[in-house]
């Protein structure tokens, strides 16, 4: 399924009255998850001592967070970065699919455009510039990068190989996903994982924007 595009309820499809998590297995040093959580459920808060990403997939949501359990809504394509040591929980009234980045390393830089403990539209984030590739780095270790990369019209990026596995998804248009010699279109809320050193180029179809996590071990 990883080396074609998929959506998020296809690799952790939504199952009544049940919560259910599966590991992307990216690399053991950044846990990668996907969490579906039925209609009605919960997830109870918990910390982690390390800092936590959350992609939003499908679906909506609430994220509880801190002692004083404020709520945090979540919706497809947005980020929350939750600083360690902070109460974490989720609630859902229709379902809802996100991803659950944890970061071990100390060593971590994160953009001060984003803000601990709220929702961001990642899309809005970054800006295309005319005829070119912009990209912007949320956060990073010696052992993973997130970043957001937005496409103007005609350009790409040409075959090139990784040191890492990574997940691409995309956020806004569409584009020709090259992998090993295979073109697949991927578009707004789809995503296409590389294993490392696999063969790949992005070509936008139109302006595109997209995010990347390519984890390094």
């Amino acid at each position: 399924m990883f080396n074609q595009p998929f959506t998020p309820s296809q690799v952790r499809p939504i199952r009544p009255a049940m919560t259910v998590s599966r590991p992307a297995q990216l690399g053991q040093e950044v846990p990668v998850t996907w969490f579906s959580l039925g209609a009605g459920t919960s997830i109870t808060p918990e910390f982690y001592d390390c800092t936590t990403l959350y992609l939003g997939g499908e679906g909506s949501g609430t994220f509880v967070l801190g002692s004083d359990a404020h709520d945090v809504p979540m919706h497809p394509g947005q980020l929350l970065w939750v600083p360690p040591g902070t109460l974490c929980g989720t609630c859902t009234d229709n379902g809802l699919i996100y991803t659950e980045i944890i970061i071990k390393k100390e060593n971590l830089t994160m953009n001060s455009i984003l803000k601990a403990g709220a929702a961001t539209e990642l899309k809005d984030l970054i800006s295309y510039e005319e005829g070119s590739i912009a990209n912007l780095d949320l956060a990073h270790t010696d052992n993973m990068k997130f970043v957001l990369m937005a496409f103007d019209e005609g350009t790409g990026l040409t075959p090139h190989r990784a040191p890492g596995n990574a997940i691409l998804t995309a956020l806004e248009g569409k584009a020709i996903i090259g992998y090993e010699g295979q073109d697949y279109e991927l578009t707004a809320g789809q995503s296409f994982r590389f294993d490392k050193n696999g063969l790949h180029s992005v070509t936008a179809q139109g302006k595109f924007k997209m995010s990347l996590l390519l984890v390094l071990e």
